[in-house]
């Protein structure tokens, strides 16, 4: 962070505050947390490397308290996170009477012996100007994150932007593609709200951001995961996810159309049809299809037009090798057919 004074005294709105060897980091002095009423918010409080080992607090403006970091109380805790070179303040069931200003301060233990890392002002308000559906979020390596920031009516027309506490690098409503960093793309619906995706996640990439809306601002946590085994990072190959099932599918379906044709030229011949033949003026001898049993029909008609006589017809039934049917006793069904 630039320091934009570095003096033994500074000035504080409510009056004046005279604090020896202080160097004051004002980078961030003109933003507001809006919070709602009732509400908890987490400020995270950035600091040297160099001051692990040193003592920090929390001062409050308002009743001129410090609190030091591993702290915890009923609406107030201050967590050291040496690792990441920074302290937590997190403030719960947040009232009217905790506007104000506050300081992320560290004791360098050298000249100045107090350094003022962070300067933020709290506006608890019935309804946010600026704030988050979610204040923490999660994503894996290789994958994307969505945050939603809401913004009141009156900050229709103001910069929105989503920036990183660490360096306040920001982005603003579009799409930003870099070597360096993961695709960040802000979308604003015009609807008092406006939506941050990035994606390409890095285990760099963790950390705090916030969304911004003019001088207002919300503070976002993002915890970035290590891929789980067995898992491909997916990057820039969304269209693969997309042919592979769609190819599956094809590939079934040609397989199909191959069983289908083959299954239909293996199969039996039509039968054929049946043959009448005539032989002579009185037989006609009817040969059935090969997976019937043969009947022979023969049908004597020499006086068709004595009605004194009767019809008698001689049916034969032969067996025919391939045929599950056999022919009754004796292969010989006599009829009598009287005339009308």
């Amino acid at each position: 962070m630039a320091a934009f004074a570095k003096t033994s005294i500074f000035y504080i709105s409510v009056g004046f505050w005279l604090i020896l060897g202080v160097e004051c980091y004002g980078g961030w002095s003109n933003h507001m947390l809006t919070v709602q009423t009732g509400g908890s918010v987490t400020i995270p409080c950035h600091y040297d490397k160099k001051y692990t080992q040193q003592k920090k607090y929390w001062y409050s403006e308002i009743d001129k308290s410090k609190t030091y970091t591993n702290t915890t109380e009923e609406n107030l805790s201050v967590i050291d996170h040496p690792d990441q070179s920074l302290f937590t303040v997190t403030m719960r069931n947040l009232q009217n009477k905790h506007n104000g200003t506050y300081y992320c301060t560290v004791e360098t233990g050298e000249q100045p012996s107090t350094t003022v890392t962070y300067e933020p002002h709290l506006n608890i308000q019935s309804v946010p100007d600026v704030s988050v559906v979610n204040s923490s979020v999660s994503g894996h390596e290789g994958g994307d994150i969505s945050v939603q920031c809401l913004y009141s009516s009156g900050y229709q027309n103001k910069v929105k932007q989503w920036c990183r506490y660490k360096d306040q690098s920001c982005y603003t409503v579009g799409r930003t593609d870099t070597s360096q960093n993961p695709s960040v793309q802000i979308s604003d619906d015009g609807r008092r709200s406006f939506t941050v995706l990035m994606t390409g996640l890095r285990l760099t990439d963790s950390g705090w951001y916030w969304c911004s809306v003019g001088d207002s601002l919300n503070p976002v946590h993002l915890t970035v995961t290590e891929a789980e085994p067995g898992t491909v990072k997916v990057t820039n190959n969304k269209l693969l996810t997309v042919w592979l099932p769609v190819s599956a599918v094809l590939l079934l379906l040609l397989i199909l159309v191959g069983v289908f044709t083959w299954r239909w030229r293996q199969r039996p011949k039509q039968d054929k049809p049946q043959i009448r033949e005539r032989n002579g003026s009185t037989t006609d001898i009817i040969y059935s299809k090969p997976e019937d049993p043969v009947i022979y029909s023969t049908i004597n008609d020499e006086n068709p037009n004595d009605p004194s006589k009767d019809i008698t017809t001689y049916s034969t039934i032969d067996h025919v090798p391939g045929s599950e049917a056999n022919p009754p006793a004796g292969g010989t069904i006599y009829s009598t057919v009287a005339p009308h």
